[in-house]
């Protein structure tokens, strides 16, 4: 008899459990995942989005600025540089995703909690300034854009922009989905920009394939190189990914969430596959349009204004329109890491129109200086490659960790990937401080 009692109570007990687990998805922004259909197209689309959101920061106009002088000043050199950033860009992505899935913690989160507090405070550090440095890049472009399009001031285009982002950062109080859908727009918009740009500017197809997969570097293009590499493969949207995607984890459903990380594999292959194709077209115009015309591009503006001519009134308004997009999307996101970063490291959180308030003034204060803003631009991202390994190898040692991670370990395949790829990041930034130094060198 008690036996049969306990057998009700337990039966009454599991019922329950069915019943607040079948409210608490009732309530979910996306649907659950099971084993059944898990590709279908119905399924795949409310998980697409952070991964395009991260993408954002792969076209900021940091980017701009290291493919067009890539481009301008090396041809089509330099293109293999932005298909192994894609490919490291896409694995670190996936392993930031995994680690949020499986810990249901982001990146910064993890570092306070499983390394001593000086380390905690040096990686806080370091991913601030990076985020910062990235920040400076953002800002500066979304001014140019709006200063290329009005016809206006650079400082009075900044402060417009400042008000554009704080705009979109309003729309983050109706939910993730509203932010990311403003933000697959703006992508769009260059994404299409730059397809018109590539049929006007009639490239050699046939110098493309070969600079895309034979390695060529030396003294003269390593810091543009490496600028490439650190507006490609970008710190603060390691931490960004890792954060954003807990919003669709579910705790304690395994089957869902081993299933969500599918999905996000698909996502970021789409979304940064995305990203490159639009990079490397970035370079293929200045490289069709600029190299092979011996123009020496110095301003992005100057970019705008000699595509005039060469192209035609419309491709230079197509230029502005998405470097606008750019920028202001772009922005937004940088502005979302920040307070990752700040939230996950030192568990203080604070408005994001705060946030944005602050980080705007530093570019205020280059822009009122007048400072060379192509320069500002790809140093931004030089000082994002220096700041790379120290964002890869946390990364590294949490995802490969089976007690931290448990069935979403790393395997040693993957493992030995981005072992690799920290080696390359390591190998490259230390090639640009050889340079830096006086040192000459060709491969």
């Amino acid at each position: 008899m008690v036996k049969k009692i306990i057998r009700c109570r337990q039966k009454e007990g599991n019922d329950m459990d069915g019943i607040k687990q079948a409210a608490i998805t009732e309530r979910l922004p996306f649907p659950v995942l099971s084993g059944a259909k898990i590709f279908s197209f119905r399924k795949i689309i409310p998980f697409l989005g952070s991964a395009f959101v991260v993408s954002v920061g792969y076209i900021d106009p940091g980017n701009w600025a290291t493919n067009i002088a890539g481009g301008s000043s090396f041809g089509y050199k330099l293109l293999w540089v932005l298909l192994l950033s894609n490919l490291m860009a896409i694995l670190l992505q996936v392993l930031a995703a995994k680690l949020g899935i499986a810990t249901g913690r982001s990146l910064a989160e993890n570092c306070r909690e499983h390394f001593p507090k000086p380390v905690v405070y040096f990686l806080w550090g370091m991913a601030t300034f990076a985020a910062m440095a990235t920040d400076l890049a953002e800002f500066l472009g979304a001014a140019i854009g709006f200063k290329i399009l009005l016809g206006i001031p650079m400082f009075p285009a900044a402060l417009i922009a400042g008000i554009a982002v704080f705009g979109i950062l309003w729309l983050k109080k109706f939910g993730h989905r509203k932010v990311e859908a403003v933000i697959f727009s703006m992508v769009a918009l260059v994404g299409i920009g730059y397809v018109i740009e590539l049929i006007l500017a009639k490239p050699d197809w046939t110098m493309i394939g070969r600079s895309i997969f034979v390695p060529s570097i030396d003294s003269a293009s390593i810091l543009v190189a490496i600028g490439m590499l650190g507006a490609t493969v970008m710190p603060h949207n390691i931490f960004l990914h890792s954060d954003i995607i807990k919003s669709r984890v579910i705790p304690g459903n395994l089957e869902h969430n081993r299933n969500l990380l599918r999905m996000t594999k698909i996502d970021s292959a789409i979304a940064l596959n995305l990203a490159w194709f639009i990079n490397s077209s970035m370079i293929i115009m200045a490289a069709a349009v600029f190299f092979s015309n011996g123009i020496a591009v110095e301003s992005i503006e100057q970019a705008h204004s000699t595509l005039t001519p060469l192209l035609g009134a419309a491709s230079s308004l197509i230029f502005g329109i998405a470097l606008l997009s750019a920028g202001l999307s772009s922005s937004t996101t940088g502005t979302m890491a920040g307070q990752s970063i700040l939230e996950g490291f030192m568990r203080v959180k604070i408005s994001p129109f705060l946030t944005r308030l602050i980080t705007m003034l530093p570019a205020l204060v280059l822009i009122g200086m007048q400072v060379d803003a192509l320069k500002a631009l790809v140093i931004s991202q030089v000082v994002l490659s220096l700041q790379l390994p120290f964002t890869i190898i946390p990364l590294i040692l949490f995802t490969r960790s089976k007690k931290l991670m448990g069935e979403f370990a790393n395997k040693p395949i993957v493992n030995f990937l981005a072992y690799l790829i920290a080696f390359i990041v390591i190998s490259l930034n230390g090639l640009l401080l050889y340079q830096t130094f006086g040192g000459e060198f060709s491969f």
